[in-house]
């Protein structure tokens, strides 16, 4: 026995979101269009910004890297949530379930600081447009992405590294759909106190520092545009950053909810409902909030839609 409280269990079982048959299966047609939603919608989204020279701006570089993101880590959790709606079988390696968390992590931790460049971005947009190109440089975009990334990379090595070294013997149920942070340290036979308030501090230090930038951009953008005389000008700026705003909203709510409390008080229902908004629904609402109801994206649609029939023509 003493033996067995020294090795961790070599698979895990992820319990999914529930146990009953016909829901499951209702379950897997959602997620699945969801998902499929949201791979079209974000490939669709790079390649169209990638096309159009228009659209190559600060705006939709950052754009172009938020749709990779939601691209990757819906592909990190769905297609595995999808098989285990299937199958009885609910099995992941204990290798395969750190490799999702390790890089789950890396791209919501990327992402949040993505969403502070992009309300910087708009801040300098609305409240000094004429130093806007130069600000805005490509420079300081390249560095703001490159640094959204690091972050990302530092906050999962060391999550995955601190979570790793603790032993996971008592059992192997995780009572969730995706191998995610809580539950996992939920299963631990050791104690897990140290790692808790390590990975405590570091998600605080991501989710605060970002969503103290956007709360700062955005409270300095709103009044600035109550300065603006013109109604039109006010609509303008308004329609700008409403669509970012309500993404921030439901991304940060929900990430917040989740991670900025301890593991203890993890909740089965309202933890597992508010993961798959950021999880599953946010990378499929994204195109549509921040780009697709834009009158510059299907603008930029149009043009190459008209150089493809033009160069049809002319073969």
């Amino acid at each position: 026995m003493s033996r067995r409280n020294n090795t961790n269990v070599p698979d895990f079982i992820l319990m999914g979101l529930t146990d009953a048959e016909e829901i499951q299966l209702l379950l897997f047609v959602l997620f699945l269009l969801i998902y499929l939603v949201t791979v079209l919608g974000n490939v669709g989204m790079i390649l169209i910004i990638r096309l159009d020279l228009q659209l190559h701006t600060p705006m939709y570089f950052f754009l172009t890297h938020l749709s990779f993101l939601d691209l990757s880590y819906s592909t990190v959790i769905t297609p595995k949530t999808l098989e285990n709606l299937l199958t009885s079988t609910k099995y992941i390696s204990f290798m395969g379930c750190f490799t999702q968390m390790y890089f789950f992590v890396i791209l919501a931790a990327t992402e949040c600081f993505l969403l502070s460049s992009m309300a910087y971005d708009r801040y300098v947009a609305i409240c000094n447009p004429l130093q806007y190109p130069l600000i805005m440089s490509t420079r300081l975009c390249c560095a703001l992405v490159t640094g959204s990334y690091m972050i990302g990379f530092m906050d999962s090595s060391i999550n995955v590294l601190c979570m790793s070294r603790l032993h996971y013997c008592d059992s192997n149920v995780i009572h969730h759909f995706f191998c995610d942070t809580s539950p996992i340290l939920a299963l631990s036979c050791t104690d897990t106190y140290d790692t808790e308030i390590m990975i405590f501090v570091f998600a605080g230090f991501t989710l605060m520092v970002s969503f103290i930038t956007v709360a700062v951009s955005y409270v300095s953008i709103l009044s600035s545009i109550l300065k603006i005389n013109s109604t039109s000008g006010k609509q303008k700026a308004f329609s700008t950053c409403a669509s970012h705003l309500l993404g921030v909203t439901i991304f940060y709510g929900t990430m917040i909810f989740t991670y900025l409390k301890p593991s203890k008080s993890y909740s089965l229902g309202k933890d597992q409902v508010a993961s798959v908004f950021y999880t599953i629904v946010i990378p499929m609402l994204n195109p549509l909030i921040y780009s697709l109801r834009n009158k510059e994206v299907k603008n930029a649609l149009l043009r190459i839609m008209h150089r493809r029939d033009s160069s049809r023509k002319i073969k």
